[in-house]
């Protein structure tokens, strides 16, 4: 009797630390959300940065004028559609049955994704060699759509995995993350004055 005991003492105790393993294991990990915020803002200050080439050996500054317009256009439907798919995604996991939570995000995803490459596109166009009034020289960003779409993904369908072994009010503020200011995109104003 004594070793059945022992056993099953044995058994929860291999059971509790697997399980919290879990949970501070990257199942449970958004930094990503960090990165990708990062990722993105970085590209303003790039973008500008050749725009005032350009104009410096043009002698017109009406081209960072003109080109700061346009990008901060770009910039804002991607800062919504960043801010819409944090929300969503949280709103996926939160309201939904695991498998209709898959179907959720990847929709939201998917969306992301098409934002993500419409912005590139435009920031590539802008930028690259022989470009607007060839200037010499490509600008380099660390910035790949499907990557990050990819990454991002992977770590909410991470989270909803930790979010099922969460009770109520755990889970909401597991999820609850993905909407701190930590997350926001900086306004475009801020990035390039």
């Amino acid at each position: 009797m004594k070793r059945y005991n022992l056993l099953i003492v044995l058994l929860l105790l291999i059971f509790n630390v697997t399980t919290a393993q879990k949970k501070n294991s990257p199942a449970a990990d958004l930094s990503i959300l960090k990165e990708t915020k990062t990722k993105i803002e970085n590209t303003v200050p790039l973008v500008i940065t050749h725009l005032q080439t350009i104009a410096d050996k043009e002698a017109d500054n009406n081209i960072v004028t003109n080109g700061k317009t346009a990008l901060s256009k770009e910039y804002g439907i991607l800062e919504s559609e960043w801010f819409l798919y944090r929300n969503n995604m949280k709103n996926c996991i939160l309201n939904n049955s695991s498998k209709k939570a898959k179907k959720c995000m990847e929709y939201h995803t998917l969306y992301l994704r098409n934002t993500l490459i419409n912005y590139n596109n435009y920031i590539i166009n802008l930028t690259r060699k022989n470009g607007y009034l060839g200037v010499e020289g490509d600008t380099k960003f660390d910035f790949k759509p499907a990557e990050i779409a990819t990454k991002l993904s992977e770590a909410y369908f991470n989270a909803n995995d930790a979010a099922a072994r969460m009770k109520g009010g755990q889970k909401k503020d597991f999820l609850g993350q993905t909407m701190s200011d930590d997350n926001k995109l900086t306004p475009f104003g801020q990035l390039a004055p």
